[in-house]
């Protein structure tokens, strides 16, 4: 026990001096949090095993996604492994993302994400990003950590969704600011993984960009079934779709952990 305290607290200061000397990184002014944001987190009120209906992480999961855009072919796999992170004093579940475009991995993010065990709601706690161009790492940008330089979690999908419901699901100050709106629950929607019904419709935005988008949440795939990517002039004249393609709950089964995540404190979850 007291050994694993002492590699988290070790990461802790590696990542804090990691976010500081990054040369790429954007430069971020100084801000607090609002006043009126500053969630009580409480370790022991959350759990790394994700089983909102909307938003469930067995261990061993994988998701693909398609979607055609400006610059070509995209496409999304994502894979839960089983891989825990402590962050702030939180155990959480690493949701393993990676993007390519045409075949070429352009952004590979590891999320951290815990469920409150009262009402549901998973939080999200930060996330490594490296971005690539060319095939060579270009920087980090969009990268935050829950209590490192005033970063605050957020609630990336809630345990009780109805329409109007409105949550911050990040804070890092120039960096983090999305939050969402819950618009509906009772959409289908069509994608090539099938058809699904009665899903939650979320609206998505940030008021430090003015692209937004729609997710879609089916219960029948334990995430999000489609996003719609809303118009955005002039970058982006017409929505984009990207759809599920596949869902699979054991292909992600055994996947060890990269040495680069470990020195991010991404650890294999001996307990599961």
């Amino acid at each position: 026990m007291y050994k694993f305290l002492t590699v988290v607290i070790l990461c802790g200061v590696a990542v804090v001096i990691a976010l500081a000397v990054a040369q790429r990184q954007p430069v971020i002014p100084e801000a607090a949090p609002p006043v009126d944001y500053i969630p009580a987190i409480n370790p022991a009120d959350f759990t790394a095993d994700i089983t909102n209906p909307y938003f469930s992480l067995p261990v061993g999961k994988k998701l693909v996604y398609e979607a055609q855009t400006d610059e070509g072919r995209e496409r999304i796999e994502i894979l839960v492994p089983g891989w825990i992170r402590n962050v702030a004093g939180v155990q959480t579940l690493v949701f393993w993302d990676r993007v390519y475009l045409d075949g070429e991995l352009i952004e590979d993010t590891r999320d951290y994400v815990a469920q409150h065990r009262g009402t549901g709601d998973v939080w999200y706690f930060g996330e490594h990003v490296d971005n690539y161009e060319d095939g060579v790492l270009k920087d980090h940008e969009g990268a935050w950590l829950a209590g490192v330089d005033g970063a605050q979690p957020g609630i990336w999908f809630s345990g009780n969704p109805r329409p109007g419901l409105e949550y911050r699901q990040e804070y890092y100050a120039g960096v983090a600011e999305d939050a969402a709106r819950v618009e509906s629950e009772s959409e289908t929607v069509n994608v090539p993984a099938g058809t699904f019904t009665d899903c939650v419709k979320v609206f998505e935005f940030s008021p430090l960009f003015t692209a937004t988008a729609h997710k879609y949440h089916c219960r029948e795939v334990g995430g999000t079934a489609l996003e719609v990517d809303l118009p955005d002039l002039p970058t982006r004249p017409e929505e984009v779709r990207t759809e599920l393609i596949e869902v699979d709950l054991d292909d992600a089964v055994g996947v060890e952990v990269p040495v680069a995540y470990q020195q991010e404190c991404v650890l294999a979850d001996s307990s599961r």
